[in-house]
């Protein structure tokens, strides 16, 4: 990676627009749409602002932290556990949000900090091999982009079933559709 600096700079911007982004679309989310799933195995959208707090925190915080202390072992993690485990739909939203914003503030200042060398680093991980803190870097904003797709496409569901029987797929198609009848 030739230019580090503008790099950073890239990732800074996107990662503090999370937030933003969020507030956007769920700032007057009415409160039974926060827990409704789009289908019984998707998440509803608490779980997904749960999700990314806790991987603010647990996962790319952390391991970026692993990397810029020099450290040789990442923390195992499983998220898909925590939505059941801590109970995702049952916490406050609000709540969440700001925890989020939190947590996002404070990764950010850090990485303000960091020697930008220093995101060479590499560690290894279990499952995807040798990972520098600036392949971090690049799956912390990828996963925010995911999640923030999961998230509208979560909102088209829902938002089209509150309008039943009006004929919503006019607008194109529609994410998790219902499953057919066999």
């Amino acid at each position: 990676m030739r230019d580090l600096t503008g790099m950073l700079t890239s990732v800074r911007a996107d990662l503090a627009r999370l937030p933003r982004i969020l507030d956007a679309l769920l700032g007057d989310l009415e409160a039974v749409a926060w827990r409704e799933r789009p289908a019984p195995a998707e998440w509803s959208p608490l779980e997904i602002v749960c999700h990314l707090r806790d991987e603010e925190a647990e996962d790319f915080g952390a391991r970026l932290r692993v990397v810029v202390d020099g450290g040789t072992r990442f923390a195992a993690i499983d998220p898909e556990r925590w939505v059941e485990e801590r109970a995702y739909r049952d916490a406050d939203p609000r709540a969440a949000l700001a925890t989020l914003a939190e947590r996002r503030a404070a990764n950010l200042a850090f990485l303000d900090g960091v020697p930008p060398d220093r995101l060479r680093h590499a560690v290894t991980h279990a499952r995807l091999g040798t990972l520098s803190g600036l392949d971090l870097l690049a799956a912390w904003v990828t996963h925010d982009r995911l999640h923030l797709a999961q998230l509208a496409a979560t909102l088209a569901r829902l938002g089209a079933r509150r309008w039943a029987p009006l004929r919503a797929e006019y607008a194109g198609p529609i994410p998790y559709g219902e499953s057919p009848v066999q």
